[in-house]
């Protein structure tokens, strides 16, 4: 059974009494027609990282987020809001980092599955309003390093 449910995308959490792991943060820079906007992300590049994503969390502060890496282009990237009780921005990133899409200000809570048909190589979770807020657009660009090998 726990095989079935991993192999269909589900994630089972158990406590564990072990050390609390902090998560890896990483500059960020989104560059807009308004200029260049300095982040600190935290990087989701594990299964289990990117299935928790900002769950749980009550605030967000302004010029943090969190980068999903799926560590290679894919077509069809989907995100939903489950357990998210703050709104947020989603930013489908191609392989080079281009914006393709910006899901803005999310419904916090919502299991409403939020898609891009387009070759995604990764989502940029934000503040809900920071897009707005630094003029980011599709077409615009993210600066990490996980875009300097994407393929």
């Amino acid at each position: 059974m726990l095989f079935l449910l991993a192999g269909l995308g589900y994630t089972l959490s158990f406590a564990s009494s072990g050390p609390i792991v902090e998560p890896v943060r990483e500059p960020l820079s989104l560059i807009t027609t308004t200029g260049t906007h300095a982040f600190e992300v935290e990087m989701a590049v594990t299964r289990e990282a990117r299935a928790k994503g900002l769950m749980y969390r009550k605030t967000l502060e302004p010029n943090h987020g969190m980068l999903f890496d799926f560590e290679r282009t894919m077509t069809g990237a989907v995100m939903w809001m489950k357990n998210t009780p703050i709104s947020l921005d989603m930013l489908f990133l191609g392989p080079g980092g281009h914006i393709l899409m910006i899901e803005s200000q999310t419904t916090p809570g919502s299991t409403e599955l939020i898609r891009t048909g387009k070759r995604c190589r990764a989502v940029l979770e934000l503040l809900g309003g920071t897009a707005s807020r630094v003029g980011a657009k599709v077409g615009d660009r993210v600066e990490h390093t996980i875009f300097k090998t994407s393929d």
